[in-house]
């Protein structure tokens, strides 16, 4: 089938690939211009455009996907299906509507749960034990469209945001090819989605992802993994910000955190690593970021003078 692929982040890369893979024709890619990232401000391709260029494939790049010039240039691709996937902007109908068959979706959640730009981290801060990965039908909701394929998967205790995103890749991108089969045979069902069920799960922003001491150990230790490797789940400590990395609610509290106000640094040890009180309970964590510095193991940190027992995160 030709295929009109829309896609930006790392999340859409295994998307494309398997339908190349699976003999599909790519008529295009419509992805993100490029960008300034990094230190150095250098602007910079979105990973679903360096994979497209490396397969060979035309390449677009508007600054909105509307107006007329973009329209006759998809149009005259004559594509079949519509993919999007992680693509990063709401298209309109007339977009929508380009293809033959229309335009899927591969979102990352069991819709109509955690619809929205940020599926992944949002499942995880909020203590879901299964997620998985919705094929559906775009209409200019957002992702509010029928259900055609869904595929469930339990989600490990410990994983972060960036672990959890290349399972649910590689899941979206086996689920597509299974759905756009079906799809091409007929024997896809269209599903309404219960609007009763529907959560959302908007973008993680750096404002978003600092660290509220106050609360429990448990929940904290679910924003940092959410939020790891971006934005980054991060506190100040002498007006500085670090970034937490690699946590663990401790079960077990001592008298000094009782003791100790939400933040407080109750266990700085050189090989041990870091501890803090929180609202309720002990939070380890393995790895920290200081502001301005790499990402490093928290026991490195307190061996250069980084943090000692008695300071407190704000």
């Amino acid at each position: 089938m030709k295929v009109l692929f829309f896609g930006t982040s790392e999340f859409a890369v295994p998307v494309l690939r398997a339908l190349s893979e699976e003999g599909h024709e790519i008529v295009a890619v419509v992805t993100q211009p490029d960008r300034p990232a990094g230190r150095g401000r250098q602007r910079q391709s979105s990973p679903v455009k360096k994979a497209a260029e490396a397969e060979g494939i035309p390449v677009l790049q508007p600054g909105t996907p509307r107006g007329p010039e973009f329209l006759e240039a998809i149009r005259a691709r004559e594509p079949g299906v519509s993919v999007v996937a992680a693509y990063g902007e709401i298209l309109p109908g007339e977009v929508l509507d380009v293809a033959r068959h229309g335009s899927l979706n591969v979102h990352a959640s069991l819709l109509p749960e955690l619809r929205g730009a940020a599926p992944v981290p949002w499942a995880i801060i909020r203590g879901c034990t299964r997620t998985g990965v919705t094929i559906m039908r775009m209409v200019e909701r957002l992702d509010a469209g029928p259900i055609l394929y869904q595929v469930p998967v339990e989600m490990g205790p410990d994983a972060t945001a960036g672990e959890l995103g290349e399972q649910l890749a590689e899941l979206g991108a086996s689920a597509l090819i299974e759905g756009l089969s079906l799809l091409e045979a007929g024997k896809l069902r269209e599903v309404p989605q219960d609007e009763s069920r529907a959560t959302y799960a908007p973008k993680l922003s750096p404002e978003i992802a600092r660290l509220d001491w106050a609360k429990p150990a448990e929940e904290l230790a679910r924003w940092i993994r959410g939020c790891d490797p971006v934005p980054g789940a991060w506190t100040e400590l002498d007006g500085a910000r670090v970034k937490l990395f690699r946590p663990e609610a401790l079960s077990g509290v001592t008298q000094a955190a009782i003791d100790a106000a939400p933040g407080a640094v109750v266990e700085a040890d050189p090989v041990g690593g870091l501890i803090a009180a929180t609202g309720r309970g002990l939070l380890r964590s393995r790895e920290v970021q200081p502001e301005g510095r790499r990402r490093m193991e928290s026991a490195a940190w307190i061996r250069g003078r980084g943090v000692r027992v008695g300071d407190r995160f704000r």
